[in-house]
Formats: C-alpha cells, structure tokens, sequence
C-alpha cells in the first residue's frame, strides 16, 4: 500500500473507530526509520479525544505476521508502563489485515532518540541501569494481563494471543514448529539440541525485552525516555536477556546497527570491549549462571536463525531487508556452533 493511500486509510479508520467523523491529520503519517520486519509512522491528529492529541506512532506489522502478535505487543507494552516503566503505551490495536494491508498499533510517541545516535560515553551505563530496571518489574503482572485478554479477546470471536509462546517452553515449542512446519532441515539439529540441554527454572523469572540494545533505548541528553519495540518480550531467567543483549552487540553486523557512518569504524573497534565490560557490570548487580547464560545465547542465536532463514526462503530477490542481507545470519550460525558444537546450514540468498 502506497504511504498516502495508507494515510487515507488510517484517517477513515479512526473516524468510525473513534466516533469522530471531521477526525484531520495536523501532520500525516511519515516514515520513521526503524524495525527490519516493520513499518513504522509518525503523525498527529486534529479533532481527536483526549487521549490521541499528542504525538501518535503507527507501527505496522507485515501480512506474514499474524495479528495476535499485535495484540501481545500491545498488552506488554501496558502493562510494563503500568508498572512505572517508561514503555510507550498502545492507544489502540488492530489484528485485522484488511484495514491496512498488516495488523497494527496505534501508541504514544515517546520523546527522545536512540542512544546510538547520542554518543558513546553513557552508553553502557544507560543500558544497564534501563535492563537492571525492567528486571526489576513484577513479571506475573504481565503474565495475568496476557491471559486476561487472551480470554476477552477469543470470548469476543477475536483471535487467541498465544500469549503462550512469551515463556521459554512455549516459545521453544513455536521454534520447533516453525523449523518443522518451514522446511528449514538445516536447523533440525540445532533445534534438538536446544530442546535436549533446556536449563532449569531460575528462583525468579523477569520480564525480559529481548531486543534490548541502544536503537531501542530513547534518550533526550544523557537521561533515558524510554524503551520500545516489544515483539520480543519473553518472561524467563534475567539470563536470557543479558544473552540476547550479548548477541546483538557482538553479532550483528556494525553497518546495519542504525548508526552514523563516521562512528561506525570507532564502534566496532570498542564494541568487544563495551560488550564485556556489560556483561561483567549486570553480574556485579545480579549473579547469573555461567551455563545457563551461554544457553540462552544460543536461544537467542536459534530465534535469529529461525526468522533469518524464514525471510531467506520467502523473500523474493533483491527484496531482502539490509539484516538478512547482510552476513548477519552467518554469523549467527558460526556463534551458535561455537557454543553447541552443532554446524547448522542456512538458506542462501536468491539473486
């Protein structure tokens, strides 16, 4: 769908949801650099209820995404600001494909900007102080508003939020599915071995992000604003959080990280260094377990493995997103077989 028949489509949507037929844009929907598996806007309206006339964010899901993943991003996002964390809250949710051509969100658009783009010097900090925060939340919180509109949304014939799949078993059973059910025989073995060395049950779960780096971190100065994209979420061992921070930093390729080109040669020289001194700074606050975290780096590998492979395989050539494009993957599949000991095999990129 073309951006301005999106707007149109957005805006007669809006009316009738909100009761409010001379419903105007102060300013249409405009991109917003962001997710690879998303797309995302800007925007404000006129003549719209209290709650709408701030700055508003449509985030946007794909059509392969299914609409009850919508509906959990936006139930996580709630109920961790309801907590007194400072997630953007969702004003109002769609699973229906046909309104804009992917489920979506509606959400508050949170001041600030990445921490990638506001220097070095309290990077590490910044991160850690924001994780040790989250970790800090009541997970059962989240658990309870999950089931809670998992039960009103099928009891209105809406669909299931599978809000299953946000604890490591539940998401580790989709994993398999998703192997098995994709054709992706190059992660048999690595989704075994995964299933065969499951960790046990930490005292206490947390919230976890799961896609906790700099890009997600809003900060105005050298003081945080907040923290979006929540697609990721999981309650599970502190551990796996740390893991899937570890990864991104010292996995994911430099060029496709969001940041300035003139810092990327200075950052990819200190970002072994940062990612260590990370690590070693959250185990000085909360101990983790040495097994237990190297597990969930190569969970966290496996959930990038998965989706990489799955884009490798539907995507038509030359329409790759810049991550799966990128030796992203690769890496990913060296990192896993280093902790594992078990070679997988990746679908190739179609030319």
């Amino acid at each position: 769908m073309a951006d301005a028949d999106l707007g149109r489509g957005l805006l007669e949507y809006l009316r009738g949801h909100l009761g409010e037929p001379s419903l105007e844009y102060t300013e249409a929907p405009a991109r917003i650099s962001g997710g690879f598996d998303t797309q995302i806007f800007g925007f404000r309206l006129h003549r719209a209820p209290e709650a709408y006339t701030g700055p508003l964010i449509l985030r946007m899901l794909g059509a392969q995404d299914p609409g009850a993943r919508a509906l959990r991003e936006a139930v996580t996002q709630n109920s961790v600001a309801s907590l007194g964390y400072p997630a953007p809250r969702s004003l109002l949710t769609s699973a229906d494909q046909s309104v804009l051509g992917g489920a979506f969100l509606i959400m508050e658009r949170l001041p600030g900007e990445p921490l990638t783009k506001a220097g070095l010097f309290n990077v590490r900090r910044i991160l850690l102080d924001m994780q040790l925060r989250l970790h800090a939340l009541d997970a059962d919180t989240l658990l309870q508003a999950l089931e809670r509109e998992d039960l009103a949304s099928v009891s209105a014939g809406g669909p299931s939020l599978g809000w299953e799949t946000m604890t490591v078993d539940g998401y580790l059973a989709r994993l398999e599915q998703r192997v098995a059910g994709g054709g992706l025989a190059g992660l048999v073995a690595a989704i075994g071995w995964l299933l065969a060395h499951r960790p046990p049950e930490p005292k206490r779960r947390v919230i976890c992000h799961g896609d906790f780096h700099p890009q997600n971190i809003l900060v105005s100065g050298d003081v945080a604003t907040g923290v979006i994209d929540w697609p990721n979420a999981i309650v599970a061992d502190p551990a796996y959080d740390v893991a899937s921070t570890k990864t991104i930093l010292g996995v994911t390729p430099v060029e496709v990280l969001g940041l300035p080109t003139a810092l990327r040669w200075i950052v990819a020289a200190i970002l072994p260094g940062m990612v260590k001194r990370y690590v070693k700074g959250y185990q000085q606050q909360r101990a983790l377990d040495p097994t237990a975290l190297a597990y969930y780096e190569a969970l966290c590998c496996m959930r990038q493995l998965v989706r990489t492979a799955e884009n490798r395989l539907r995507a038509e050539p030359g329409a790759l997103n810049s991550l799966d494009a990128s030796s992203f993957g690769e890496a990913m599949a060296a990192r896993f077989a280093a902790i594992t000991n078990v070679a997988l095999a990746l679908p190739s990129i179609k030319t």
